[in-house]
């Protein structure tokens, strides 16, 4: 893996892992290492043990403000995807909660206005000591999880146009950060295969890094999201036949260049779902 000041990049080498593997996992495994800025790793002392881990790694000054989005578009609207950026999602909400943050999940199509907020709240956990607001967890996380699966399907059959404008999300984002406040920092987690059709289209010709550099400069607008970091996670990952892996990388280069552009703090533009410990 090669890592330069501000951005992550992933190996050359692209796996898709089958429908059979382990990626749900891997997914919310990834991108909670990057809302949290910790290392995600399996606990012999249970699941309080880990809790107690993430707190520690909680920013006390600038709580998280998880912005998640979640691509509603058809080419990666399968059970399976679903249920892999579910399982990410609730990751993301538990550690959001931990660290007293806040979250916000939505769902995209073609356009900013085709968006349709599923859950926007903090977590609050109350509790005389540590231990127990850590004890609340579950029930907290439970509840939002609940809203935010109840609201999932109706949202996404109610999405307006065809397409997937991803690059409109980045100044949503933006949008509400600044509703939020200072106080927190953004998080922002976009869940999609990364095929953008409206403005450009990056399904049909590969790019090369050089021409993903020159349309992610050129022909995209994004906001500033400076201190902010940025996931793009499940890059080629679609319901049908898998993309070329020139296609993915094309990908990973546009949105590593995308991201970049906003002056974030990290950028982490994930193509595979390796399983935990690879």
């Amino acid at each position: 893996m090669r890592i330069t000041k501000k951005t992550t990049r992933v190996p050359r080498r692209y796996i898709l892992l089958p429908r059979g593997g382990r990626p749900a996992v891997a997914i919310a495994l990834a991108v909670a290492a990057t809302v949290t800025g910790c290392n995600v790793s399996s606990s012999p002392h249970g699941q309080l043990a880990q809790d107690q881990a993430v707190l520690k790694s909680c920013d006390a000054s600038a709580p998280p403000a998880a912005d998640i989005h979640i691509d509603g578009s058809a080419s990666s609207n399968s059970q399976a995807i679903t249920e892999e950026r579910l399982a990410a999602v609730e990751e993301i909400v538990r550690r959001t909660a931990i660290c007293s943050g806040r979250v916000r999940v939505s769902v995209f199509s073609a356009s900013s206005a085709a968006t349709t907020t599923l859950f926007d709240g903090s977590l609050p956990l109350h509790g005389a000591t540590e231990n127990a607001r850590l004890k609340r967890v579950p029930t907290v996380v439970g509840d939002a999880m609940a809203k935010i699966r109840d609201a999932y399907d109706p949202a996404v059959a109610g999405l307006k146009g065809k397409g997937s404008d991803i690059a409109a999300q980045y100044r949503l984002a933006s949008e509400w950060a600044n509703q939020v406040g200072n106080d927190y920092k953004l998080r922002l987690v976009i869940l999609t295969d990364g095929f953008q059709t409206v403005g450009v289209d990056l399904y049909k010709t590969p790019l090369t890094k050089r021409k993903a550099a020159a349309l992610a400069a050129a022909r995209t607008t994004v906001p500033e999201l400076t201190g902010a970091s940025v996931t793009v996670a499940g890059l080629g990952r679609v319901g049908g036949e898998p993309p070329r892996s020139d296609v993915v990388e094309g990908l990973v280069a546009y949105y590593t260049d995308l991201c970049e552009k906003t002056k974030a703090a990290k950028c982490l533009s994930v193509t595979d779902y390796a399983t935990e410990g690879r």
